[in-house]
């Protein structure tokens, strides 16, 4: 039975706390009593001379009862050792379920519970209220309910595990105390997750139900996930008992059994990363990684006489697409996968299943996003992208790569003539058509999205320092992160090399460069304004190149639009740290003004010629992309400001990943986030909402929408420090810092930046 809400809230977990006291205290009475008996009564059994009825009834006799004292005492230590476990994570969870509380009724919400480990957050209706509540309200009620449902489950997982361990423990024969004996929980834990695994695909849903809770709740803890990967035997038993699993719950149409797929997809993917990682105190040996990559180009047979039998990085790729992996098991892994594809890029691909439907057409990724999990560089790079070090790693020019044979052993004095980034970053790179679609069919062409997707998905990583889908990241760039992104943007500044679905990707990495953006366009001056206190971490783009990157990646609607909210969110920041009282640093906010509208100039430029090349459809697409951030900003989670940048919350329409900004070094963090509110919503009002009908009317509007855009954060300012636009030189000046600025960028860009694409 899951633990209930209230319960949880108001149990005295003191009374387990003594409890565990009292079995410490039975363990240390009973470890005397079992040497008392094993050096005394024992001792002297063995030592006497028995005769007749004694030699065999009395000796048998004390021998025993020996052994049921030190069954005990082993029985007691477990008991113990579980309790404690239970007590400590029990513990953490209750306060974590407290806190929560607290906020339930600081909001005046009420919890209704499912006593299935889940609630539901609603607001009590109050008589004569229509019951409309804000976006905050309906916000906060919906963290709260999927927080303390996320509590519960995990306190519902451990009284399930602890229960499961006690019985095992005493056994239930009140004459015989020897059973099972744990170490800890986590052993408790594994020992039923292996049960369940044995089963493989005969598993009812309740029990792979069970068997995803355990290693969810447990995954990062490397005990258990080291102990988990242990008790499937070895690599190849993990890709066969995967590869099964993965095969049953993609077949038919059982939705059920599907999500619970999926999740057993990320629960093992998060696991492994935690077992793989070796700078945790448990952790699988290297020989693993090896092992893996041996397997990774041999067929595994899943199941006897099955015609088609999947190459094993085929089916690790599915596993690495969760977790953060450690440098050291994956990169090796991407490297292999990246060398086999630059001799044989259909290596992987020829080995696809034969037959199959849509429904079948998920392979060794159930999850079904980016690729179906037949070609294993979708899936290694995947993989990158959410663990950052390993992408830095791997995308840096430091790196001296390792050359692998087939078979995944090394290549003893071999060296490679290209680099991981140039290889995959070239224009001619052959994406291969994850999917059993047809690859010359229209839906096959898309198939081959996915391996660019996955590319900028390892890229945001490698140069942000965060996972791309992290809900909660820190920006986190040093001296190699941004030569890779210096590299990216000369890469990129080409739009011959930007695929659409790389595109939102390079506009996350554009808006956590802003601020290098700024200074790119100063030529990387010392003496400019936006020079960094500390240039460590910081790219230097040049203005040519920054001129360009801004013109390629403007051609496409999601990166446009994180570009430009970017702009106005560190133009805004920047104004912000300009005003000191009654002080305004005139020459400084001129100049971010300039450079702001500069920026915006460039991307509304190539925006319109794109619009040229493409029509009606293209502005559509760039309207409603900012449409969908903007009105988001506005109305939505707003923009949260902590540690030096402002984060941008996933766009729940569109479902992508969240954007971080930085925001100037010497701005406020108190009044910036109403600041910025107030540019937003002021910006959202005079965006362009709808396409005209000719283009010339287009362009025209982009023009219109995209210079009040840029004016947006100087507008703010002068309101808020009461500056009139033609009162003083002061505010004149800023209004021709603004004209000037973003002519220069209309300027720059037709001269400097790329050729619109159709």
């Amino acid at each position: 039975m899951a633990v209930t809400y209230m319960n949880f809230v108001e149990v005295d977990l003191a009374k387990l706390g003594t409890s565990v006291s009292d079995w410490k205290n039975t363990v240390d009475k009973l470890e005397i009593a079992a040497k008392n008996a094993r050096d005394g009564m024992q001792a002297k059994s063995d030592k006497a001379r028995w005769a007749g009825v004694n030699a065999t009834v009395t000796r048998s006799f004390v021998t025993k009862t020996t052994k049921e004292i030190a069954d005990l005492h082993t029985e007691a230590s477990s008991i113990h050792r579980v309790l404690d476990d239970a007590y400590t994570e029990l513990t953490t969870l209750q306060k974590q379920i407290r806190a929560a509380h607290a906020e339930v009724q600081k909001w005046g919400i009420s919890v209704r519970d499912y006593h299935d480990g889940t609630v539901h957050c609603v607001y009590a209706h109050i008589g004569g209220d229509a019951d409309v509540r804000t976006q905050e309200e309906n916000e906060a009620a919906a963290e709260l309910e999927g927080r303390i449902s996320r509590i519960l489950s995990h306190a519902s997982e451990i009284d399930a595990s602890v229960a499961r361990a006690l019985r095992r423990s005493h056994g239930g024969d009140r004459h015989n105390a020897g059973h099972s004996s744990y170490e800890s929980l986590d052993e408790a834990q594994v020992e039923r997750a292996a049960e369940l695994a044995r089963r493989g695909p005969k598993m009812t849903d309740k029990q792979l139900t069970e068997l995803n809770s355990i290693i969810k709740w447990n995954a990062k803890d490397a005990d258990f996930s080291t102990g988990f990967y242990k008790s499937l035997g070895g690599p190849e038993e993990i890709l066969e008992f995967y590869g099964r699993m993965s095969l049953d719950g993609t077949e038919g149409d059982d939705k059920e059994r599907l999500a619970l797929t999926r999740q057993l997809q990320r629960n093992m993917g998060s696991a492994l990363a935690s077992a793989t990682d070796p700078d945790n105190k448990s952790h699988l040996p290297a020989s693993w990684g090896a092992a893996f990559r041996k397997l990774g180009t041999q067929p595994i047979e899943l199941y006897p006489g099955a015609l088609h039998r999947p190459y094993g990085y085929q089916i690790l790729g599915g596993l690495l697409r969760y977790g953060t992996y450690d440098a050291k098991f994956i990169n090796p892994i991407a490297e292999h996968v990246v060398q086999l594809h630059h001799k044989d890029p259909r290596f992987f691909m020829r080995n696809r299943p034969v037959t199959g439907g849509s429904d079948l057409d998920l392979g060794y990724n159930p999850s079904g996003k980016v690729g179906a999990g037949y070609d294993p560089l979708t899936s290694v790079l995947e993989g990158l992208g959410h663990s950052p070090e390993a992408a830095k790693k791997f995308f840096s020019d430091d790196m001296t790569p390792t050359v692998y044979n087939e078979d995944g052993t090394v290549k003893k004095g071999a060296t490679l003539d290209y680099t991981y980034f140039d290889e995959l970053t070239k224009k001619d790179f052959d994406w291969p058509a994850d999917s059993l679609l047809h690859p010359h069919s229209d839906e096959g062409a898309q198939a081959r999205d996915g391996g660019p997707d996955a590319l900028g998905h390892a890229l945001e990583a490698a140069t942000l320092g965060y996972a791309y889908d992290d809900p909660t990241p820190t920006l986190s760039r040093d001296a190699t992160s941004a030569a890779i992104m210096e590299k990216v943007a000369q890469t990129y500044g080409d739009p011959k090399n930007v695929k659409e679905s790389l595109a939102d990707s390079l506009g996350r990495m554009g808006a956590a460069y802003i601020d290098d953006l700024n200074w790119g366009l100063n030529e990387n001056r010392r003496d400019s304004l936006f020079y960094p206190k500390n240039a460590d971490g910081h790219a230097q783009f040049g203005s040519e190149n920054a001129i360009r990157f801004l013109s390629s990646i403007g051609q496409h609607p999601d990166a446009y639009s994180e570009i430009s909210i970017a702009q106005q969110i560190y133009g805004t920041s920047a104004l912000e740290a300009q005003g000191h009282g009654d002080s305004i640093k005139e020459p400084q906010a001129r100049e971010i003004v300039r450079t702001g509208a500069e920026i915006q100039g460039i991307i509304d430029q190539s925006r319109a010629d794109q619009i040229q090349a493409e029509g009606l459809a293209k502005d559509a697409a760039y309207n409603k992309s900012l449409q969908q951030k903007t009105e988001w900003i506005k109305f939505g989670a707003g923009v949260a400001i902590a540690a030096g940048a402002a984060f941008l919350p996933p766009v729940a329409a569109v479902g992508v990943a969240g954007t971080l900004i930085p925001v100037f070094m010497d701005a406020g963090q108190g009044a910036l986030t109403q600041q910025i509110g107030t540019v937003i919503g002021d910006s959202a009002e005079t965006r362009q909402q709808n396409s005209a009908e000719t283009i010339h009317e287009q362009r025209k509007e982009v023009y219109r929408a995209g210079r009040a855009t840029a004016a947006s954060p100087m507008k703010a300012f002068m309101a808020k420090y009461g500056i009139a636009h033609d009162e003083g030189d002061f505010g004149q000046d800023l209004e021709e810092a603004l004209n000037g600025g973003y002519s220069r960028g209309n300027d720059g860009e037709d001269q400097l930046g790329a050729l619109p694409t159709s």
